[in-house]
């Protein structure tokens, strides 16, 4: 039996499960749409988490469904991510990026 999911075909199902979360979201801006609910992408990572333990042959894919249902569990998975990555949440990453920034342009002077 050959792969049946790729990369490709996750990322565009992950959109789908993105685009469904986005639609149930009242929030007025794009990103806090995107980052205010999380649901369907949830239940994404938790179906791909059992079937890749179920079936590991039908993935040619190398992803950690495990840290991604974590990820998505969490009350903000943004964050999630921006503390795995950055050691930091994501309005702190902008601010150390803000303030790196008025170094630069201090130094500049």
């Amino acid at each position: 039996m050959s792969a049946i999911y790729n990369k490709e075909n996750i990322f565009k199902e992950f959109e789908i499960a993105k685009n469904k979360d986005i639609a149930l979201s009242k929030k007025k801006t794009q990103d806090a749409r995107e980052n205010d609910i999380h649901k369907n992408r949830l239940q994404f990572c938790k179906e791909h988490q059992q079937f890749h333990k179920d079936s590991p042959q039908s993935y040619d894919a190398d992803i950690n469904w495990d840290n991604l249902v974590l990820a998505y569990s969490d009350s903000s998975p943004r964050d999630y991510f921006y503390k795995s990555v950055f050691g930091m949440t994501f309005a702190e990453k902008l601010a150390d990026e803000a303030k790196k920034d008025n170094n630069d342009e201090e130094e500049d002077k």
